[in-house]
């Protein structure tokens, strides 16, 4: 019945391919069918690694009966929230204000013209403690289609007004972006009790913020690792919150300590239990954060444990979600297909039996690796552990699990794995590139082996050729491509902003100016592209239909999620842009799309993580620092001097110092044969400096 989506680029459309379900892509055919029947519209929203969006599907849309009943009376639209976040939120917004929850799967029934009328997410097939049976929701709904029309009219037009109102806030978040003389200078007193609020919302016990479930507050803990770097009041508590999270998630059920990467977030708030779902988006962010944390972690110990998740995310990344082409998938499920049958973390969870097996197999002494971790915190209701420890190791703890990692995964390797979704997006990739570029330089900073950052190098590079290659042609980006061809919408705000970082910072890394040129393009075609009349739009092209359910009022949502919010991530790559560029005019635009963080900084800082970086970096000047010269040693010398002491808001540059399209590595020659550093602000620097001992002491001047 579903032939429609036997090609589709999105796994999770794939994977219903073969429901009786006559399912439909989310597509002006699809509404012009429910006008055509006069019926109204059935959406059903989830994603290929969500344990609840599987669970559902057997339960009701593999059911002959209820497959029977939707295909009568309603026309049945699947969309993946990956590949269209714009429906997702629109609809998502819809559902909240009905229900005052959201969620996947997400369930929502729409006039023809796209309005919301009723919806919820997960639905039982039988009615369970309160909650109606699916079946008899599409009862309801059909009942009232059909005797109460006016009935589903008002509550239509009501929502739709809901939905606008949200929007109006998002363009007063925002505000103008027309910049004037009155524009006031940026103010970064907001921040410190933006740390105070974190501070208020530690998980004092187990680390983190607030209780179950417990998410990665990745975009959070970048403001507070940039904002610990520098000598702002509450810099010392910033950089501490963010030091015990780190710390805690990478010894914990969150992170799969035998082969490296996170889940998307605990059920728990010992962060022992995970939903098993492994995220690019999470991963790519995370990659970067130990990365930076290895450099100012206080102790010894943690910043080598920081160098080790980095360089085992990394090695995760590129065995489990590299596809052919050098880009990257978009997750791997939460379930493992187990004798036909789909287990919640069947291929992570072990039995106390099953891991004394394998250690005393291997010649280890299973009692000492056992008392190690924490099976009873991390015991699942099917009797399996995860492996969790809980706790700090010292040194010997973990140099013994180190030894006995290899045979543990050796065995894990041989059972069932989850499912990928092979699809790629565009901005999620970009973060990815900037993770790998960075993890490089970090590895690369502590001394470890070349062999190691050049390969961590190369993947960026090939996953930046592939953004470029693949999804970006005649000035366009597309948001997702699947066995390397681009397919579906022009990519959002958050694309082009998340490929503009990921190609800066490769940049940074390599020196490589083609990687350059290209972020620039994006950057200045996401200005064009998704300023409309004064105000941010997250999406260029908008449906008839999405029009239609906000009440065709639309701004940029400039609040994170999981991911940085796509207004975050431009007002990001506007600084640094300008900051190589000199361009006075996008660090005016950069400063007045940061104008929100005056408002939620305090009041909801996990939600402002990402500009709030951003702000912090603009105070900060941002700080430029271009080397220029001929000798591969020193200039390797005064880059890591430059990197350790400016931080991760330091913009970096370097080159020959001849002909180059990089306005800060302009006029800032090298001796030949020898090399300089240039530490600038606002394109003014300090007298030139071939010493690294010199540059640290510049870094000191300019942060004292």
């Amino acid at each position: 019945m579903a032939e429609r989506l036997r090609n589709q680029a999105s796994a999770y459309l794939r994977q219903h391919a073969d429901n009786p379900v006559d399912w439909w892509p989310f597509s002006e055919e699809a509404f012009a069918e429910a006008r055509r029947r006069n019926v109204p519209v059935f959406i059903s929203v989830g994603y290929a690694a969500c344990h609840w969006c599987h669970v559902m599907a057997h339960e009701s849309f593999e059911d002959a009966a209820t497959a029977q009943y939707l295909n009568e009376h309603f026309v049945s639209v699947k969309v993946d929230r990956e590949e269209r976040p714009d429906v997702d939120a629109v609809y998502m917004a819809a559902t909240q204000a009905l229900t005052g929850q959201g969620g996947w799967p997400m369930s929502v029934f729409t006039l023809p013209d796209g309005r919301t009328f009723y919806a919820g997410t997960y639905f039982p097939p039988r009615q369970l403690q309160g909650m109606p049976s699916f079946q008899q929701v599409m009862e309801a709904v059909s009942s009232a289609w059909r005797d109460r029309p006016a009935e589903v009219e008002a509550s239509a037009a009501q929502i739709a007004a809901h939905v606008a109102s949200a929007q109006a806030g998002n363009r007063r978040l925002i505000g103008s972006l027309e910049v004037t003389a009155e524009s006031g200078p940026l103010s970064g007193e907001v921040l410190e009790a933006a740390v105070d609020a974190v501070l208020e919302q530690e998980d004092q016990r187990f680390g983190g913020l607030g209780g179950a479930p417990k998410f990665p507050p990745s975009p959070l803990l970048r403001f507070l690792l940039v904002y610990g770097s520098t000598d702002r009041p509450a810099a010392g508590a910033a950089a501490s919150v963010a030091d015990r999270t780190l710390e805690t998630m990478a010894r914990s059920g969150l992170y799969d300590q035998l082969e490296g990467g996170f889940a998307r977030y605990t059920v728990d708030r010992a962060w022992a239990i995970p939903h098993f779902e492994k995220m690019l988006y999470d991963n790519a962010q995370l990659l970067r954060l130990y990365a930076h944390w290895s450099r100012s972690a206080p102790s010894e110990d943690q910043r080598h444990l920081a160098l080790q998740v980095s360089a085992d995310t990394a090695a995760w990344l590129a065995k489990r979600l590299r596809v052919e082409g050098g880009g990257f998938a978009s997750s791997l499920d939460a379930d493992t297909l187990v004798d036909g049958h789909r287990r919640e973390g069947a291929t992570y969870v072990w039995t106390p039996d099953e891991l004394r097996t394998v250690l005393s197999d291997s010649g280890a002494d299973a009692d000492a690796v056992l008392s190690l971790l924490d099976l009873q915190t991390g015991r699942m209701e099917d009797g399996g552990s995860t492996l969790h420890f809980g706790r700090s190791l010292q040194p010997e703890e973990d140099q013994l699990w180190q030894r006995v990692r290899p045979a543990l995964l050796a065995v894990r390797d041989r059972r069932p794995q989850p499912d990928r979704d092979d699809k790629v997006v565009a901005g999620w990739n970009g973060l990815a590139i900037a993770g790998l570029a960075d993890a490089a330089l970090a590895l690369d900073d502590a001394g470890d082996p070349g062999e190691k950052a050049a390969g961590l190098l190369d993947l960026a590079r090939d996953a930046a050729d592939y953004l470029l290659r693949v999804h970006y042609r005649n000035g366009l980006l597309a948001r997702v491509s699947h066995a390397g061809t681009a397919a579906g919408i022009e990519g959002l705000l958050e694309d082009y902003a998340g490929a503009a970082e990921g190609l800066f910072a490769l940049f940074a890394a390599t020196g490589e100016e083609q990687w350059y040129r290209k972020a620039e393009e994006l950057v200045l075609a996401a200005e064009q592209r998704f300023i409309v009349d004064g105000v941010l739009q997250d999406t260029a092209v908008r449906t008839d239909q999405l029009a239609a359910a906000q009440g065709s009022l639309s701004a940029a949502d400039p609040m994170d999620g999981p991911t940085p919010s796509g207004t975050a991530l431009f007002a990001g790559v506007l600084v640094t842009y300008a900051a190589y560029s000199g361009s006075s005019r996008h660090r005016a635009l950069a400063e007045a799309l940061l104008s929100h963080v005056q408002l939620v900084a305090a009041r909801a800082p996990r939600a402002g993580g990402w500009a709030m970086s951003v702000l912090v970096q603009a105070l900060e000047g941002p700080r430029e620092l271009a080397v220029t010269g001929s000798d591969p040693r020193l200039v390797r010398q005064l880059l890591r001097t430059g990197r350790a002491a400016g931080g991760p808001a330091v913009v970096v540059a370097s080159g020959s110092g001849g002909e180059t399209a990089v306005p800060l590595l302009r006029d800032r020659p090298a001796p030949d044969g020898g090399a300089l550093a240039y530490l600038c602000r606002g394109m003014v620097c300090s007298r030139p400096v071939a010493d690294p001992e010199e540059l640290a002491a510049q870094f000191h001047t300019l942060n004292s």
